[in-house]
Order: structure tokens, then sequence, then C-alpha cells
């Protein structure tokens, strides 16, 4: 089997600040503002800022997190995320993952994006970024702002992918099929909707109610049997098998574990736990790094390897690093090691505040200051012949 990374998930240390002011709103505020509109760094980039988003930034649209506020897996000790090599390989594996999947998807789907995302689109307004990449898959950052650059580094839950013919299906088109081939799942889920069990955007109260959630739309309803979920099969794959497989379902359209069928089988359009990441997004990513003068990464503990490369990328280079996340994050004293602790902010910001009040209070400090973009920032916003990073 192919090593795989999987997330850190040793407690974090508690987060600190820097500079030290940055331990008020007021002093935070101060620092990020000097972070994202220095020109100091301007050589080493575009001159704006690349954001790398987490979980935390989304809390206040409804959903979970994984780490909670003290920075470690505590939100549901129990869970244990499906890998990619189960999910191929096994039938039963399937079943369970789609069925909590069908239960959670009603909440994510009508979840929107939050005050923290619109401000995101507020600093993009103003010329001060480059980009984003997120890691979440909510989509909520491509909807709150779709001119501003966003590479989707672990995927998105829009979409369901066929593993054979690589085929995308709409997955509230997908939601209706499983509830056609599901009627009991279907009532079940109807009468937790009425029940306001699933309804509820505090995590805690659905705890009570006896559910776990998770930022990826998935839902445990303890004491609940998945072997009798049924899901359908690609309807490419069905309609024409790739050469030297086949695809096989019942009488109504639902896939069918029997030998040799070895193809047609959907997965969500995210990169689970164990599966690699193109390598179109990987190049797209590290040119949107490349590119930058600096990075701001907001909400993110980066536990996954593929977000705590991306900062140890730009601090190699010379670039600095701003954090805003509530708990502790991975490394992240080697982001700060060559920092004095009374520094304006230029050099580096690490602070934690609840993101969906902050930021939209730090667009209108920088709004009201009456910024303007620097020399460099100026020349890439307006010169016809900038050419982006390729994104995949």
């Amino acid at each position: 089997m192919p090593l795989m990374r999987i997330p850190y998930t040793a407690p974090l240390p508690p987060p600190s600040y820097i500079p030290a002011s940055a331990a008020s709103t007021e002093g935070a505020l101060h620092a990020l503002q000097s972070f994202l509109t220095s020109t100091k760094h301007g050589q080493r980039g575009n001159g704006r800022t690349l954001l790398l988003t987490g979980a935390g930034i989304s809390v206040a649209s409804g959903l979970a997190d994984y780490r909670g506020s003290n920075g470690t897996y505590t939100l549901n000790k129990t869970y244990r995320p499906i890998y990619y090599h189960e999910f191929c390989a096994s039938h039963e594996a399937r079943k369970r993952y789609w069925a909590r999947s069908f239960l959670g998807w009603t909440n994510l789907n009508r979840s929107k994006p939050n005050p923290a995302h619109n401000a995101v689109a507020g600093l993009g307004d103003l010329g001060l970024l480059s980009s984003v990449i997120t890691q979440n898959v909510d989509s909520f950052h491509p909807r709150a702002h779709p001119d501003l650059r966003t590479l989707e580094l672990h995927g998105y839950l829009r979409s369901t992918v066929c593993i054979s013919c690589r085929t995308e299906y709409d997955r509230a088109k997908f939601q209706a099929d499983l509830a056609s081939l599901n009627p009991a799942w279907a009532d079940f889920l109807a009468e937790m909707l009425d029940s306001g069990a699933l309804t509820t955007e505090n995590p805690e109260e659905r705890r009570k109610r006896g559910l776990r959630t998770n930022p990826d739309g998935d839902v445990d309803v303890p004491g609940v049997e998945y072997s009798s979920f049924r899901y359908p099969a690609c309807p490419v794959c069905l309609n024409k098998p790739p050469e030297g497989k086949t695809v096989d379902v019942d009488k109504d359209g639902a896939w069918v574990a029997k030998s040799p069928a070895t193809a047609g089988v959907l997965k969500p359009a995210v990169i689970m736990f164990g599966e690699s990441i193109p390598n179109p997004v990987k190049l797209a990513v590290e040119n949107a790094v490349d590119e930058a003068s600096r990075v701001l990464i907001l909400g993110s503990s980066l536990a996954t390897y593929s977000a705590w490369r991306l900062a140890k990328r730009a601090k190699e280079q010379g670039k600095p690093i701003g954090i805003a996340n509530m708990g502790g994050v991975r490394g992240e004293k080697q982001f700060f090691a060559d920092l004095v602790n009374s520094g304006d902010g230029s050099e580096g910001v690490r602070c934690a505040e609840t993101l969906e009040t902050f930021l939209p209070q730090l667009v209108d400090r920088i709004r009201q200051t009456g910024f303007t973009p620097s020399p460099i920032i100026e020349r890439v916003m307006r010169n016809p012949n900038f050419q982006p990073a390729p994104w995949a």
C-alpha cells in the first residue's frame, strides 16, 4: 500500500501573539492592516497577498470544524473519515459514506457564505489579494467572490465524479437520485428535518439530539444500519463501460457489487484522505504561492500536509506569513522565529480572532484610511499582459 499522509492529530500549543499588541482586537487590526498594505516585500512577488483558508472561516455558516477552538480533534473524538482506498475497494464502505452524506447534504446545501467570506471579497476589491487557496469543500469562496481567483485545494462537494471515466455530476441532482433509491431513508431525513435536528446551526444542539456532524457534510446517527442504502452508477459507464470493465445495476439502477463489476463508481469530487491531489492543482497552488508577496492563513491549523507545505514554501522564499486562527497551528513557531515581538505586523502577524466579526472590521478600517494600491500592485492590476497562474 502506498504511503499516505494523514492529518496532524497531536495537541497544538495555544496561539501566540505577534506582534505582542495583536493580543487585543485593536492591535490585531492594526497589525494585519500593516501586513496587507506593506510595500516592503513587493520585489518578492506581485505586491499582493495570497489567502490560505481552512474550516474555521466557515463555522459561522453553520458548518462544524474538526479541531475546535483548542486546536485538537475534540469535537468528535470517534470520527474517522473514510480513506480513498476503502471507498474504492468496498461496496459496504460506500453505502456507509453515501448514507451519512445523504443525511448531511441538506444542511450543507442550504448553508451560505458568511461575513468572513464577504470580507475576503472586500479585500479583493481593494486590490490587496492575488488569489485564494481554500482547504474547504463547501464552495463558499467562489460563491462569495467569483471575480477573485479561488483554488479549491481539496476539491468540492457540489459535484460527484466517476472514478472510472471522471465525468462529474451535480450533487443536488445526485441527492434526488439517492432519495428515489432509498425511500425509507428519505422519510427518515424528512423526520429529522421536521424535528429541527439538522436545521439548527448550533453544533452543541445537534449533539444533544444524538447527531455528530463534520465539515464534509457527514452526519453520524448512532444505531443506524447502513447496509440497506443504495446508490446509482455512473450513467456514462453504464451506457458504455470502459474497455475490459463492467457495470452492474439492479432493476432500479442502483450499483450492484457483482464480480466482475469494476466500473461506474461515483465518489464526491473531493480529495479524500489517502488520495493524491492532482498534479495540475499542485502546480497551480505552488504558482499562487510563488507569485504572491505574502501569505495570510485564515481559520486553519495547517493539520494537513498539503496546506502546511504551502506555508513552508512561502517562508523558505522569505515571504511574510500571517495567521489568524483561534487555536494552535502546526509548526507555527518556525514561521515567526526570526521576528521581533515589537514590530508593526508588516513582517508577520499571529492573532486569534473570530473571523466573521474581525475580517469585516479589517476591511472597514482599510477603506476608512483611504488605502491606495502600491505601484507594483497597480502594475499588476492594470497591465493587460499580466498572465495569472494556470489554474486547473
